[in-house]
């Protein structure tokens, strides 16, 4: 086990993502942690906790195909966020 923190504190958010860009090479100034953590957040609450991160993955991967522009990665998210707000599971099962 280690002792480094479970959770990231907020404050070091800028920090983390920062080091991802470079690590990835990823212009920083293309990615909107506001918009992703919202994503996040509608995901978990509209259909499962499980289900945010796998979602946020998607937009980037569906971003990325795209063209990788910030307004691709809008877009993605819109369409995720929209399909997670009228998500109803039991609906789909039948």
């Amino acid at each position: 086990m280690t002792d480094k923190p479970q959770h990231l504190p907020v404050e070091a958010l800028d920090e983390w993502t920062a080091a991802v860009c470079e690590a990835l090479d990823i212009d920083r100034e293309s990615v909107d942690v506001a918009l992703l953590l919202n994503l996040a957040r509608d995901v978990a609450h509209g259909v499962a906790r499980p289900a945010a991160p796998l979602s946020a993955y998607l937009a980037g991967l569906a971003a990325g195909r795209a063209g990788g522009s910030r307004e691709d990665t809008e877009a993605a998210v819109a369409t995720i966020a929209e399909l997670a707000a009228t998500w109803h599971a039991d609906d789909r099962d039948s």
